[in-house]
């Protein structure tokens, strides 16, 4: 290598190591660390869900009123989900265990107490006192209180499509009742089965045997046959069991499914069914009290209009006529232009209690305490 290329190299070195040296002592900027990523907002806190508690005269599994109800309980459960929990307890009698029950049910939290039958009107209206926080349901009751509202169905509409449907089957002209306790709602619709049977068939006449309970299946098997015993070939029930219905199963009569849909448990005796449907008022309970527009002190009366009363599986016998004639009276009850108690009408002593062309409002059908003419026997007090 010559002097010259030595001379090069070794400048350049130089050169390398002037650079690499003011690269050191200038000393090499560093990027920003990256900024910590936010951390995930905090979800909201889920809300708990609306405790809601029924209390049952029944069981559940009676086929017919507590069973109606429950239907309704599990509409509520299908319509809002985990945004609701529901429980209920059956057999709970018409006395002060009612009370006991329905403070217990406050007691655990639940703040929408629906109670299911006549009897627990007045402990309900104490409990409501002690609990203002809770929303108290009452069915078929009238006392209301500022925590505390009604509900009910108008049963007579299904009563009397049933005893039109008799009057055309009845080949006695007798008709039955299984009635349960003689407060205005059961008088009712034992006057509008009547009435029904005698819009086809004014020869009809009513015997009723009253059991003084709710529920009761032996009762009603011995009521239900006395009154087959007694000439009746068509049986109609006010109680909540489907006693009635077997019985006229086993002795070759006629009857009706009541409250539910009792085809099953007699379906050769069986002319129809008048149901009800609680789903749609519960629903529409809850939702008020979801979205904060529930109120006390106030009460509602469904029928067939609302869809809280129905008849269902008409026998296939039942002629085509009288079919078409539930169907018309369907539509009217729909659309108002049909009305079962319109005048005139009589009581059983043969005097007018309604007058020609006259509509019984809401508070004359509330207080009904007498047979209409056709019914035989006397009116327990």
């Amino acid at each position: 290598m010559t002097d010259l290329n030595k001379r090069s190299l070794m400048k350049l070195a130089a050169l390398t190591a002037v650079a690499s040296a003011a690269l050191i002592g200038c000393g090499k900027k560093e990027e920003p660390a990256p900024a910590p990523a936010p951390a995930p907002a905090a979800e909201a806190p889920k809300a708990e869900p609306l405790k809601v508690a029924f209390a049952y005269v029944g069981p559940v599994g009676d086929g017919g009123w507590t069973f109606a109800h429950d239907n309704g309980r599990k509409a509520l459960e299908a319509e809002f989900g985990d945004k609701i929990v529901t429980s209920f307890v059956e057999n709970v009698p018409e006395s002060a265990d009612a009370e006991r029950v329905l403070r217990d049910l406050a007691s655990q939290g639940n703040k929408v107490i629906f109670g299911t039958t006549f009897g627990y009107m007045e402990p309900m209206l104490k409990v409501a006192a002690d609990f203002k926080d809770v929303k108290f349901e009452h069915a078929t009751g009238y006392k209301q209180a500022e925590n505390m509202r009604t509900y009910d169905s108008r049963t007579y509409e299904g009563a009397y499509m049933a005893g039109v449907i008799a009057g055309a089957m009845t080949k006695t002209n007798t008709l039955g009742v299984v009635a349960s306790i003689p407060i205005p709602e059961v008088i009712r619709n034992i006057n509008s089965f009547t009435l029904g049977a005698q819009s086809v068939n004014p020869k009809v006449k009513t015997k009723v045997v009253w059991v003084n309970g709710w529920f009761d299946p032996p009762k009603e098997t011995e009521a239900a046959t006395s009154l087959i015993n007694g000439g009746a070939d068509v049986l109609m029930q006010n109680t909540d069991s489907s006693a009635v219905l077997q019985t006229a199963e086993k002795m070759g009569k006629r009857a009706f499914g009541w409250d539910s849909d009792m085809t099953a448990y007699g379906p050769k005796a069986h002319l129809g069914s008048a149901v009800i449907n609680w789903g749609p008022y519960y629903i529409k309970a809850v939702k008020d009290a979801l979205d904060g527009t529930w109120a006390g002190n106030s009460g509602v009366w469904w029928g067939h209009k609302e869809g809280a009363i129905d008849m269902v599986s008409v026998a296939e016998d039942v002629p085509a006529e009288t079919k078409a004639k539930i169907d018309e009276i369907k539509a009217g009850l729909k659309d108002g232009s049909f009305h079962i108690w319109k005048g005139p009408i009589a009581g059983q002593d043969g005097k007018e209690v309604l007058a020609a062309d006259a509509v019984a409002d809401d508070a004359f059908l509330g207080g009904i305490k007498f047979y209409v003419k056709g019914v035989e026997g006397k009116l327990p007090n």
